[in-house]
This record gives C-alpha cells, structure tokens and sequence, in this order.
C-alpha cells in the first residue's frame, strides 16, 4: 500500500497553464490553415469549372459533326453520353460553379450556335467564396474568356 502512494506521488500531470499553451498554439494553427485551405479548393473549383468547359467544347463539336451542325443542350449531351448527370437541367451547379448554356438552331439566315457560362455559385466572402472569377465559352473563341468581376462574354480576355 505504501508503494502506491510512493508512486501516485511521483507522477505529474500537466499543469492548466501547459494545456492551455498547447490549446492556443492548436488555435494559431487552424486560424492560418482554413483561409488557405478555403483559397485552395477556391481555385481548384475554378480549374474545374475551365476543364468543365473544355469537355463542353469537346462534346459540342462531335454533337454537331453528328447532327449537320446542330449544337447540344445539357440533357442531349447526358443523353449522347458526353456529360454526367450532374449536368442535367437548364442551370446545373458542379463543382461550386453555376453553367449556363443557350443555344440558338440553325436557321435559314444563320448557323446554329451556344454559349456556355460558368459563374460562381458564391463569388463573395472569404470563407464561404466557391470562386472568384466568370468564365464563358462560345464555338467562335478559341479559348475560355475570363473575367474577374461580371459574367464573361466574348469580349473578355481568354484565360492564362
């Protein structure tokens, strides 16, 4: 019996002031690492959202080379197997962005034609922010067009 206590004796824990350094040195830590967390996924989902666009691209010329020139909907190209069905309906949120397609047919007096609009699903706010810049994409540029402030259009320059 006399043992135990000698040992209970010899043990020490830590005292409030330790755990409370460890606590705020945990606290510094995390202040430091979900901004830049939240800035790495921020632009993962805008390398996403050009990617997403490229594949549209992609997907709108086989469309049209199988259809004399016909540009594809989201739900034709689910339905051609080009797209997922993440796709699917008139304004699909993937990957923190909004797309937005319109396509014209093909008339008598023009060609058939689509835009493609990539906006963030949440542009503003450190920490909620799904991206910060717009993109677009039309069968005439060559490129995706970028824009840091309003939906892209044509106008804007093509991305770096």
């Amino acid at each position: 019996m006399k043992q135990t206590k000698r040992q209970h004796a010899y043990q020490r824990g830590f005292s409030l002031i330790e755990l409370m350094i460890v606590i705020a040195i945990i606290g510094i830590l995390i202040g430091v690492g979900v901004p830049a967390w939240r800035a790495v996924v921020r632009r993962g989902n805008e390398t996403a959202a050009i990617k997403t666009l490229q594949t549209i691209r992609d997907a709108q010329a086989d469309y049209s080379l199988g259809h004399r020139g016909e540009y594809a909907n989201f739900d034709q190209l689910i339905k051609e197997g080009t797209l997922d069905d993440r796709f699917a309906g008139e304004k699909p949120v993937v990957n923190g962005y909004v797309f937005t397609m319109k396509v014209t047919p093909k008339s008598s007096a023009q060609p058939s034609n689509y835009t493609v609009n990539a906006d963030p699903q949440v542009s503003e706010g450190i920490t909620t922010s799904t991206g910060k810049r717009h993109f677009y994409l039309d069968p005439s540029v060559s490129t995706v067009r970028e824009n840091p402030e309003q939906p892209a259009s044509s106008s804007d320059p093509a991305i770096q």
